[in-house]
Protein backbone atom coordinates (compact mmCIF):
# COMPACT_ATOMS: atom_id res chain seq x y z
CA UNK A 1 0.00 0.00 0.00
CA UNK A 2 1.51 3.95 -0.68
CA UNK A 3 2.33 5.52 1.80
CA UNK A 4 1.87 8.59 -0.07
CA UNK A 5 -0.42 11.53 1.14
CA UNK A 6 0.06 13.54 -2.18
CA UNK A 7 0.26 12.93 -6.08
CA UNK A 8 3.93 12.62 -7.23
CA UNK A 9 4.71 14.07 -10.70
CA UNK A 10 7.91 12.72 -12.55
CA UNK A 11 9.77 16.21 -13.46
CA UNK A 12 13.33 16.60 -14.30
CA UNK A 13 14.17 20.13 -13.15
CA UNK A 14 17.33 21.79 -12.39
CA UNK A 15 18.09 22.74 -8.84
CA UNK A 16 20.88 24.63 -6.72
CA UNK A 17 21.04 23.57 -3.01
CA UNK A 18 22.83 24.63 0.14
CA UNK A 19 23.26 24.31 3.66
CA UNK A 20 25.45 22.38 5.94
CA UNK A 21 26.25 18.71 5.65
CA UNK A 22 26.23 15.41 8.18
CA UNK A 23 29.60 17.06 9.60
CA UNK A 24 28.65 20.50 9.82
CA UNK A 25 30.04 21.91 6.52
CA UNK A 26 28.84 24.16 4.40
CA UNK A 27 28.01 22.93 0.69
CA UNK A 28 26.96 24.18 -2.06
CA UNK A 29 26.09 21.66 -5.37
CA UNK A 30 24.11 21.47 -8.15
CA UNK A 31 20.87 18.73 -8.43
CA UNK A 32 17.82 18.68 -10.26
CA UNK A 33 14.32 17.53 -8.89
CA UNK A 34 12.81 14.04 -9.65
CA UNK A 35 9.40 14.45 -8.44
CA UNK A 36 7.49 17.21 -6.94
CA UNK A 37 3.99 16.82 -5.06
CA UNK A 38 1.93 20.07 -3.32
CA UNK A 39 4.55 19.75 0.08
CA UNK A 40 7.99 18.44 -1.10
CA UNK A 41 10.03 16.64 -3.41
CA UNK A 42 12.69 13.64 -4.33
CA UNK A 43 16.11 15.48 -4.81
CA UNK A 44 18.72 13.43 -7.26
CA UNK A 45 22.31 13.89 -8.15
CA UNK A 46 22.95 14.82 -4.55
CA UNK A 47 26.48 14.61 -3.46
CA UNK A 48 26.45 16.16 0.05
CA UNK A 49 26.11 13.88 2.98
CA UNK A 50 22.70 14.73 4.65
CA UNK A 51 20.47 13.26 7.21
CA UNK A 52 16.63 12.91 8.19
CA UNK A 53 16.05 16.28 9.96
CA UNK A 54 18.65 18.37 8.38
CA UNK A 55 17.22 21.81 6.33
CA UNK A 56 18.48 23.08 3.17
CA UNK A 57 17.64 25.46 0.74
CA UNK A 58 16.79 25.13 -2.80
CA UNK A 59 16.78 27.34 -5.03
CA UNK A 60 14.53 27.04 -8.71
CA UNK A 61 14.50 29.99 -11.40
CA UNK A 62 15.69 32.30 -8.72
CA UNK A 63 13.14 31.48 -5.97
CA UNK A 64 14.94 29.71 -2.77
CA UNK A 65 13.46 27.79 -0.08
CA UNK A 66 13.49 26.24 2.90
CA UNK A 67 13.33 22.42 2.92
CA UNK A 68 13.67 19.55 5.28
CA UNK A 69 15.25 15.91 4.75
CA UNK A 70 12.56 13.45 5.48
CA UNK A 71 14.75 10.52 3.89
CA UNK A 72 18.04 9.41 1.99
CA UNK A 73 18.47 6.66 -0.43
CA UNK A 74 21.37 4.84 1.33
CA UNK A 75 24.83 4.01 0.16
CA UNK A 76 25.32 1.65 -2.24
CA UNK A 77 22.12 1.76 -3.24
CA UNK A 78 20.42 2.79 -6.51
CA UNK A 79 18.51 5.27 -4.67
CA UNK A 80 22.29 7.04 -3.37
CA UNK A 81 22.36 10.40 -4.26
CA UNK A 82 18.61 10.77 -3.94
CA UNK A 83 16.80 12.89 -1.55
CA UNK A 84 13.08 13.44 -0.16
CA UNK A 85 12.29 16.78 0.93
CA UNK A 86 9.60 18.83 2.46
CA UNK A 87 8.76 22.37 2.08
CA UNK A 88 8.69 24.33 5.16
CA UNK A 89 7.09 27.22 4.07
CA UNK A 90 3.33 26.70 2.28
CA UNK A 91 3.59 30.26 1.44
CA UNK A 92 6.83 29.70 -1.03
CA UNK A 93 6.03 27.68 -4.12
CA UNK A 94 9.18 27.01 -5.95
CA UNK A 95 8.12 25.35 -9.11
CA UNK A 96 5.40 26.50 -11.46
CA UNK A 97 4.15 22.71 -11.79
CA UNK A 98 0.85 22.16 -10.25
CA UNK A 99 1.34 18.75 -9.25
CA UNK A 100 -2.61 17.34 -8.91
CA UNK A 101 -3.51 19.28 -11.70
CA UNK A 102 -0.71 17.16 -13.73
CA UNK A 103 -1.84 14.03 -11.94
CA UNK A 104 -5.62 14.83 -12.62
CA UNK A 105 -4.42 14.93 -16.42
CA UNK A 106 -2.59 12.17 -17.00
CA UNK A 107 -5.26 10.27 -14.83
CA UNK A 108 -7.49 11.02 -18.04
CA UNK A 109 -5.29 9.09 -20.64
Amino acid sequence: MDRRQQKRVFVDLPVVIWGMDACSRPFTQPASLRTISGRGATLQCVDARLRPGDVVDVQYQGTKGQFRIVWCGKLGTEMEGEVGVENLSAETTLWDIDPLRCAAYAGQG
